[in-house]
């Protein structure tokens, strides 16, 4: 990982995270406060997309559900096939308990969903009297349903991953000529460039990825940042790009 968290490298990364969750648990005990469990992005895209190994979140997820709490896993910026696998949490061999859905699943049409365990929604309908106004909109889910269609037929899912190794290898070739790169990372076209001002340090680059975000946008090409430093350009392009 180009940042580890607490300087520290595997196994011993992934505990330290997973001691951080533990700590998390306990505080909210010592407030009083039941715990329900953990909700994350199981790439942590806005994290800045770290390079962590299955284990990283495995461990997190073990201490999760030794407190009695669920794992959801937020699939709505990983999910649907970008990161060359359909969901996000199979990069971390990760059954969820409940999982997120939404922004791809309609491909521009308001769409989202959670997919769960029928025990759990057994549980959650005979405490809270819940009802949706829009839910099951017949157009909606004609939708949804086009759209997996679509990502079948056109094999979206291997395109990403295909694309994606292409797209990160040329990014590499210009992190040899320009050392404002730092790193090239992603998984499929979900795609981080960290910008640092000093390879050596790792100075983050925030400023100029500011700026270079708003070039691309005159540029016509939308781009975000991500990270706690605000230095990692987000690079998604559409899913049939080839």
């Amino acid at each position: 990982s180009y940042r580890p968290l607490g300087g520290l490298e595997e196994p011993a990364r992934a505990e330290a995270y997973a001691d951080e969750v533990s700590r998390a648990i306990e505080g909210f005990a010592d407030d009083g406060i039941p715990f329900a469990g953990m909700l994350v992005c199981p790439i942590f895209a806005n994290e800045g997309l770290p390079d962590v190994s299955p284990r990283f979140l495995q461990l997190a997820v073990e201490r999760v559900h030794g407190a009695g709490g669920l794992f959801v896993a937020d699939e709505v910026q990983a999910g649907f096939g970008r990161t060359g696998r359909m969901w996000g949490h199979e990069w971390s061999s990760i059954v969820p308990d409940v999982v997120t859905l939404g922004k791809p699943m309609g491909n521009g049409h308001p769409l989202a969903a959670v997919v769960t365990r029928k025990e759990l929604v057994d549980a959650f309908r005979s405490e809270v009297f819940y009802f949706n106004t829009f839910g099951g909109n017949p157009v909606s889910c004609a939708v949804g349903a086009a759209v997996l269609d679509v990502m079948e037929e056109e094999k979206l899912v291997q395109n990403a991953a295909r694309v994606g190794d292409y797209l990160r290898d040329g990014l590499r070739r210009l992190q040899g000529r320009y050392p404002i790169i730092g790193d090239i990372r992603g998984r499929g076209l979900w795609i981080g460039i960290e910008l640092v001002r000093n390879p050596a340090t790792k100075e983050p680059a925030t400023e100029e990825c500011g700026r270079l975000v708003n070039r691309m946008r005159e540029e016509g090409i939308l781009m975000g940042r991500i990270g706690a430093y605000d230095n990692v350009l987000k690079l998604r392009p559409p899913m049939v790009f080839a």
